[in-house]
Parts: C-alpha cells; sequence; structure tokens
C-alpha cells in the first residue's frame, strides 16, 4: 500500500522521529533509545517514513542510516505555504481593524 506523507506525519511518533534526524542521520537503535517502545516499533515507523520518501536509507558498513529527505519536506512546505498566505492575509486584516478601533477611541 501506498502511503501518503500527510499520513505518515499525521503519527506523533514519526514526526518526532523527523525532529530526531532532521540534524543527523541515525541508526534505527539509536532512534528507538530516544522512545519508549521497540526497535520492532520504531523500524515500523521508519519503513513508512522511507515509503513516502521521507527518509533516506544509506547503508555504512552492516548498519543502515536514516536521514531527513529535504526534498521532500519542500513538498509538504509548498503545500502549507498556501495556507500561510491566507492567515497572514487574515493576521494583516485584522491588524488593520484593530488599529482603526484604537484610532476611533482616541
Amino acid at each position: 500500500m501506498r502511503r501518503d506523507v500527510f499520513q505518515a506525519i499525521a503519527d506523533p511518533t514519526r514526526r518526532a522521529i523527523i525532529l530526531l534526524i532532521a540534524s543527523q542521520a541515525m541508526t534505527p537503535n539509536t532512534i528507538a533509545e530516544h522512545f519508549n517502545t521497540t526497535r520492532q516499533a520504531v523500524s515500523k515507523h521508519l519503513r513508512i517514513l522511507a515509503e513516502c520518501q521521507l527518509v533516506k536509507q544509506e547503508q555504512s558498513g552492516r548498519e543502515i542510516y536514516y536521514q531527513l529527505n529535504g526534498d521532500k519536506m519542500k513538498e509538504i512546505d509548498k503545500w502549507l505555504d498556501q495556507f500561510r498566505k491566507i492567515w497572514e492575509s487574515r493576521f494583516n486584516e485584522l491588524d488593520k481593524l484593530l488599529l482603526t478601533l484604537k484610532n476611533d477611541k482616541k
């Protein structure tokens, strides 16, 4: 089953994993040490993130390192940007209204 990137980031554990590996690549065991769960559960989360291409796997000797895929994160940011523009517009309108109300009280 091909998962949607937004399904992947809907899970709080997967979001925490993304934050954890954002600064440096880590092995599944290292990632699992940060959670109160089994190594197998962390591996399942990593598999889902990898299916959605949010993380990349890199083999180094016997170890597999997971790192964040910045390009896929940019896709999420691009999608969110449309809402950011709407929010900024609404906040600007609110600022204008509040300024008008403040000036009317003077």
